[in-house]
This record gives structure tokens, C-alpha cells and sequence, in this order.
């Protein structure tokens, strides 16, 4: 499913490597059936039944003993992961696209592969990682209230901390007008705070404040009050961020939203001195830039996804125990890469807008031979190789 350079296989639980203690015991797969088969028969039932159905758009099952592996491994985390939930009324099933096209189609499934979410009358696509523990967390966080009240400082600063998320955070003196505005934007955060808190966020009665992700400062959805359908649209046009971070939860929906076919891409681990550094440079280029439409960085750290690093290093050939920039080709994974001397030696703001400048005009591309185009960290500034200017303009001179 997606794209191929982004997939690897799900991590399943399905044996204890060690004998845990009582507290730390990992759940393993019980052998017991809880994934349906969603057809015509039963589908209307299924939908019914949950407070959430969880359902795998597949192809018919294949000949090939590899793709049928494949496929059993995806079965085995619906399998487990409707186990670990199964006090939490949510269903799982399998809706073969062939043998179950009129179903599909009813219920609005496209993408063979996918993993589609039915609440509350509406279809979300899960667009993560394919393991377990992800798509339970996916799940959780769909079954709490898309509300949080804010009715105090320690409460406000945890909604401040939350800057890798999209946040919306409203005045109100009630609570049913902001409720059904949120319900149709599941992830996003939207809270309604009392007198004080609103007064240090410098908010106004019934006014809508948008936080981009990494950006101190909101930007208010205008013409309030606003209703349901005014946030809905302000939110989807503003969903891109100027920077980003790849998560597990929402990966391919990240990968799939390139820019006319590429991506600008950087490395940073959180965690590490540098990394951390080179994240908060792209953070000041972000914040400075965040009304570039045509600009979105997407953050990857490393620590993040430990089965994708030795296969991101040997394709894009960059090494990410560094901190690295560069733009990738989402069709054929070819990249260029700015030219990061040392760790001790990071480009400063100025040195990264400039290359990135350079970038969105077309300068550097994918296309560009690697020989011929390189980046300095200092100024940010091409250089061209001179080998092949010398050229002998003495051989018109023979027969």
C-alpha cells in the first residue's frame, strides 16, 4: 500500500520473548478469531453493533505464497489489536474488493490496502504504520471527546506543548456550540478555557484561535462566531504546515501531501545535542517563512522509525547519525542534499533560507548530477565545478 520505500513490515507481538512480571506482561495473540468477514449480509449489522468498526479494504487473496504471507501478517494486527480493545466496543473486519465491490462501493472505499474507520456516520482513513501498537493509539485517541476544557495555567501550558500537533483553542461560555464544531475534525484539539486563561492567550469571546504546528503565534479564524462549516474549510485550507514531523500515525497522508512531486526532507534526532540545534534552526526558518505557501518541511527523526534508517541511508546515501536537509523525489526516492560539513558546523538561518531558496526556484532539483551541484554550509551559495569550462577552442583548427 502507498508508496513502497515508505513500507516495511508491521511489528507484531505474537510471542513472549522472555517471562514477564506481573505489570509488564506484553499482550500475545490468543489464537481466537475476533477479525469479520464484511459482506452484504452482515455489514449493516456490523455498523450497528460498534461504536466503531475498523475495516481492511483488500485485494482478493493471491496465489503467490509471499503476498499470502504478507497478507496474514496484516490480518494478525486487526487480530491483535482487536484483542487488546476488545472491552472497548470497537469491531474489526476484512471487506475483499472483488467479491464484496457493491459494499464497498456504499460505503465509499477507494483504496484497496487501506484501512477505513466507521464513527458516528462518518469514514476516516487510518493513513499510518501498519503495526499494532499504532493503530491501537489511533484508535484510542478516536474514541475520546475531540473537547478539552482549559480551566487552568498547568493546563494551558500542557496545550502550548503540544507544538508537532495542528490546535485550535476557542472562548466560549458554553460548551455544545464548540463540541459540534470539533466533531468533525477528529484530531484536531479544541478547547474551551475560562476568563483568565483566555486573557493571558489574548482571546476574545467566541474567537477561534489556529496554531500551526511549531508556531507561537495563531492565527484567528475570522468572521466569528464562526460555524461548523466556516472552521472546517478554514482548517482544511490551512492544514499543510510550513514544518512538519513524520509520524507514525499519520505517515503516508504526510508522504502523500508533496509539493508538484517533492519533498523538502530533514533529519534531526530530538534527543541528540545537535540534532536538537538543527531542529530549532528549522523551526526560526519556519516561523519566518510560514506565510510562503509554497514552503513545508517535513521533520523525520531517526530515533522514530528504527526499521527505516539503514534503508533511508542507503537510498538517499546521507548519513543520519547527522543532522541532514534535502529535496526528495516521492516517485523514484532519487535526492540532492545540502552539503552539512559538520556537526559543529550547522548552517545558520540565513544559509538554510538561502538553499532553500534555491530549491522551491528550481536551482537545485532531483534531476541535478550530484557532481555538478553542491552546497556550501556557510553562505548557502552554488558551486559549480570548473573542471569542464576549459574547453579547446583550437579544434576547429583541424581536418
Amino acid at each position: 500500500m502507498h508508496f513502497l520505500w515508505l513500507f516495511y513490515l508491521p511489528s507484531l507481538a505474537l510471542e513472549s520473548h522472555a517471562a514477564g512480571e506481573g505489570g509488564l506482561e506484553f499482550p500475545t495473540f490468543d489464537g481466537k478469531d475476533r477479525v469479520q468477514e464484511i459482506n452484504k449480509k452482515n455489514y449493516k449489522q456490523e455498523l450497528r453493533r460498534h461504536e466503531m468498526l475498523c475495516v481492511l479494504y483488500h485485494e482478493t487473496l493471491p496465489q503467490d505464497k509471499g503476498l499470502q504471507k504478507q497478507f496474514h501478517m496484516t490480518e494478525m494486527v486487526l487480530e491483535l489489536a482487536a484483542q487488546v480493545l476488545e472491552d472497548r466496543d470497537i469491531g474489526f473486519g476484512l471487506l475483499d474488493s472483488r467479491k464484496n465491490a457493491k459494499v464497498a462501493k456504499k460505503l465509499g472505499l477507494e483504496e484497496e490496502g487501506s484501512i477505513y474507520i466507521f464513527k458516528d456516520e462518518r469514514v476516516i482513513e487510518f493513513d499510518g504504520e501498519l503495526s499494532a501498537d499504532t493503530l491501537v493509539e489511533f484508535l484510542l485517541d478516536l474514541l475520546e471527546d475531540p473537547v478539552e476544557l482549559i480551566s487552568n495555567s498547568r493546563e494551558q501550558r500542557a496545550f502550548e506543548k503540544m507544538d508537532e500537533d495542528i490546535r485550535l483553542i476557542g472562548y466560549f461560555k458554553g460548551e455544545e456550540s464548540e463540541r459540534e464544531s470539533a466533531a468533525s475534525q477528529p484530531f484536531i484539539q479544541l478547547h474551551a478555557d475560562k476568563i483568565k486563561v483566555a486573557k493571558h492567550l489574548t482571546l476574545k469571546m467566541n474567537e477561534i484561535d489556529f496554531y500551526e504546528p511549531f508556531m507561537e503565534e495563531p492565527v484567528t479564524i475570522p468572521g466569528k462566531p464562526n460555524s461548523e462549516q466556516e472552521i472546517v474549510e478554514f482548517v482544511s485550507k490551512h492544514r499543510r504546515p510550513t514544518l512538519r514531523k513524520l509520524r507514525s500515525e499519520d505517515m503516508f497522508e504526510t508522504w502523500e501531501d508533496d509539493m508538484d512531486g517533492i519533498h523538502i526532507v530533514a533529519f534531526a534526532e530530538e534527543e541528540d545535542p545537535d540534532g536538537y540545534e538543527f531542529l530549532e534552526i528549522l523551526k526560526e526558518v519556519a516561523r519566518d517563512n510560514t506565510n510562503n505557501p509554497d514552503l513545508s518541511i517535513v521533520w523525520i527523526d531517526p530515533d522514530d522509525f528504527p526499521l527505516l534508517t539503514t534503508y533511508w541511508e542507503k537510498t538517499f546515501k546521507v548519513d543520519l547519525f547527522r543532522p541532514q536537509i534535502g529535496v526528495v523525489n516521492v516517485t523514484d526516492a532519487d535526492s540532492v542534499w545540502m552539503n552539512i560539513a559538520s556537526d559543529e558546523a550547522l548552517p545558520s538561518a540565513e544559509a538554510l533560507e538561502d538553499w532553500i531558496e534555491d530549491v522551491l526556484s528550481g536551482k537545485v532539483n532531483t534531476e541535478d548530477d550530484d557532481d555538478d551541484v553542491g552546497y556550501s554550509d556557510e553562505d548557502g551559495e552554488e558551486e559549480e565545478d570548473d573542471d569542464e569550462d576549459d574547453v579547446d577552442d583550437d579544434d576547429g583548427d583541424h581536418d
